[in-house]
């Protein structure tokens, strides 16, 4: 199962690359789109690493490939886990986002952005804006290796 948090920590490598080496550089929301891909995968190899794990116990028969099944049954996994149902929040945010059709705001300026809507909320993603999503997301697989969530 261990494999799972190194491919996660992994994604995050390249997203930390992403966002303190191409990001700084090239100033563009291509660079902020493809971190949040990254991050998005981060999240995917720590929840497929929880189902992996329930399956082995025999608390879940099957490991579905939808996204939204799958976060509905690591919270039905881990019933009490605050830090975990934040994460699932945080990480349907960016499968939203990746989605989403976004505005290129100030390209190749220190405050470019991707400015999109969901559900009639503008979200503006900026570099400190990526900048906090690649720490939340970090901190949530600290939490999850801290934790021995996955062996």
């Amino acid at each position: 199962m261990r494999e799972y948090l190194d491919d996660a920590k992994e994604e995050l490598k390249r997203a930390d690359h992403l966002i303190y080496v191409s990001l700084k550089y090239t100033r563009t929301v291509d660079i902020i789109k493809h971190t949040i891909e990254r991050l998005i995968l981060a999240f995917d190899h720590v929840f497929l690493g929880f189902l992996e794990k329930a399956k082995k116990e025999g608390k879940i028969l099957e490991i579905v490939n939808a996204p939204a099944k799958k976060c509905e049954d690591i919270l039905k996994l881990y019933p009490g886990e605050d830090e975990i149902t934040k994460s699932i929040a945080f990480y349907l945010l960016l499968r939203k986002l990746d989605r989403a059709k976004f505005e290129r705001i100030s390209e190749f300026r220190r405050h470019v952005a991707m400015i999109s809507e969901i559900g009639g909320e503008k979200y503006s993603i900026d570099i400190d804006k990526i900048n906090e999503y690649y720490d939340s997301t970090k901190k949530f697989v600290s939490y999850v290796e801290e934790n021995h969530l996955i062996k």
